[in-house]
């Protein structure tokens, strides 16, 4: 297992994979963390997990330089990264105890009520691209709920796993709380199956989600996924033009284009397509493409030059069934996995481009005749997870974000994000369950009906 700087080619470090009887033992120990943990009270996690957010905020340049180096994210974006994981470690210090405080409900008994209990031990299989946040957003709910966890992350950001199991430890945490597991994808399900996990959460590709979501339900155990998206934003023809570019492009180009709900499909009015399109184009040129660690770089390098072949060879074959490629579309010389703003327009349902999700900075427009042809473009896909609507009428905007389009997160006048306050995830292939806020907490409990009589 090795960890490769995506912009110098670089080895960073290579990690020996955890053999059988290693991650035997690392969940016996976890489990055995786990009857003491979820005795503790509300209070006494939530002080570990205000230290965790110290130590996060302490150390975010060291942190943000392990992201920079595994996977390419920009600085900036990096350490915004790390100060958001702090974020979700305040909010579910100060509110997990409200979360899962036990409700009454009134019957003939003389008590009756719904208590939320931690179930045990969570399994997190999570991805690079977030490889801080998507660790985090799991990580605080689980441990505030009285859960323990094991991580196993994407095998090219081990060093962030470790980074994360170091800092759990160094918060103050009980020994064996929260693991990680270096091991590759292919020894997931006998994790899985494992009777000391009682359920996993994954991020990741709608493929690895089927897979995992088959072997936990193949022992009965509870799932959570939250896989790929291609995220559709309507511009309305009553839209602010300059506005609406703007935080497209922001969305579209955020970590060079990876993540799920990044902006890739933007359907235009026909009566402002032009002047949109010219806007868009112009704001896709400013970006700076290069070293992560400059200043002045506005886009890192795509994870692996693997991913950036399967997302040029997309834009290739969907310019060869008649996509126009306006801007980009090329491979950058150099040793850098660095891709190209690129803006695709032409597009039609049997070209990569329409129906499979673009995993980097590259953008599809599309013009439309009416708002119906709009909503029917942009319900027209298997996913479902984010989308966006532009319009300077905001009853309309509320209406077609809850009737009209198909997604777990719909946001009018702004580019869809996660938010330790709000509900995240999606729906068809991009997955099922929610993460964050009060319904996030509740994914990993056992919600138990106690009546007295």
């Amino acid at each position: 297992m090795r960890s490769i700087n995506p912009y110098s080619g670089e080895i960073i470090q290579s990690y020996p994979e955890y053999s059988s009887g290693e991650v035997d033992t690392i969940l016996s120990q976890v489990d055995q963390a786990f009857q003491q943990w979820k005795l503790k009270s509300f209070e006494e996690r939530s002080m570990l997990m205000r230290n965790l957010q110290a130590k996060l905020l302490a150390k975010k340049g060291e942190l943000a330089a392990i992201m920079v180096a595994e996977m390419g994210k920009v600085l900036r974006e990096a350490i915004g990264e790390i100060e958001k994981c702090a974020l979700v470690c305040s909010y579910y210090a100060d509110n997990a105890g409200t979360f899962l405080k036990s409700e009454p409900v009134e019957t003939e008994a003389a008590e009756s009520y719904i208590s939320y209990q931690p179930i045990g031990t969570i399994l997190a299989v999570m991805p690079w691209n977030f490889p801080f946040w998507q660790v985090f957003r799991f990580l605080a709910p689980a441990l505030m709920a009285g859960n323990t966890g094991v991580l196993k992350h994407a095998a090219n950001v081990s060093g962030c796993a470790l980074a994360i199991e170091q800092l759990v430890s160094e918060a103050g945490f009980p020994q064996n709380v929260f693991r990680t597991l270096l091991i590759s994808s292919s020894r997931v399900n006998e994790v899985i199956e494992n009777p000391l996990i009682k359920a996993v959460t994954l991020t990741g590709s709608t493929p690895a989600g089927k897979s995992v979501a088959a072997a936990a339900g193949s022992v009965l155990k509870k799932s959570v996924l939250e896989l790929g998206g291609s995220d559709p934003y309507l511009i309305l023809e009553d839209a602010d033009i300059k506005t609406a570019a703007r935080l497209c492009v922001t969305s579209r180009l955020l970590n060079a284009g990876q993540s799920c709900i990044g902006a890739k499909r933007f359907i235009v009015a026909d009566k402002i397509y032009d002047a949109f399109e010219e806007e868009f184009l112009r704001l896709m040129r400013l970006a700076t493409f290069g070293d992560p660690l400059n200043p002045q770089t506005t886009i890192g390098p795509l994870a692996r030059k693997d991913l950036r072949h399967e997302l040029h060879e997309q834009v290739v074959k969907s310019s060869e069934s008649g996509a126009n490629i306006l801007l980009g579309g090329y491979i950058p010389e150099g040793e850098a996995a660095c891709y190209p703003p690129t803006v695709l327009t032409n597009v039609s349902p049997e070209m990569p481009a329409y129906y499979q999700e673009l995993f980097g900075p590259v953008a599809v427009l599309f013009r439309v005749k009416s708002e119906e042809e709009a909503i029917r473009i942009a319900n027209d896909t298997v996913f479902g997870l984010g989308a966006g609507i532009f319009t300077a009428d905001l009853t309309k905007g509320k209406q077609l974000a809850e009737k009209g389009l198909e997604a777990g997160c719909v946001f009018v006048n702004d580019f869809v994000k996660s938010d330790p306050r709000m509900p995240f995830g999606g729906i068809r292939e991009s997955g099922y369950g929610r993460e964050l806020s009060a319904v996030g907490i509740r994914e990993f409990v056992n919600i138990k009906t106690i009546v007295v009589k």
